[in-house]
């Protein structure tokens, strides 16, 4: 979570429905916006904007697939790996879990792509 981002905004983006959906989609495999349109079954617009939200916080990350016709477009991971809320002496802490991929990984996954 960035440091601007203050537990407020990010209950109120977790409050979402279409921004946890598209959480629980993106956990499993990268997605495109059009995709997770469908998934979620939810306009084009409202898709982007959610992910715009989740990105501000940094809860999903997006990358550049590149197509076989030569063209390309953006995919979006969940960057989430886990969230903890806790209250303690009376104020409240939150502390996120980021998903860490290796480079290894991280390139296996962009050469599959471009085959």
């Amino acid at each position: 979570m960035s440091e601007e981002t203050d537990l407020s905004t990010l209950l109120s983006v977790l409050d979402d429905e279409y921004a946890r959906d598209i959480l629980t989609h993106t956990s499993v495999e990268p997605m495109s916006a059009s995709t997770l349109s469908e998934r979620c079954d939810a306009s084009l617009p409202t898709i982007y904007r959610r992910l715009d939200r989740l990105e501000e916080c940094d809860l999903v990350t997006e990358e550049t697939e590149l197509a076989s016709d030569g063209n390309h477009y953006s995919v979006y991971s969940a960057n989430l790996d886990r969230l903890e809320l806790s209250l303690e002496d009376g104020s409240f802490t939150l502390e996120l879990t980021y998903r860490e991929e290796d480079v290894a990984d991280k390139f296996t996954r962009m050469w599959e792509g471009m085959r």
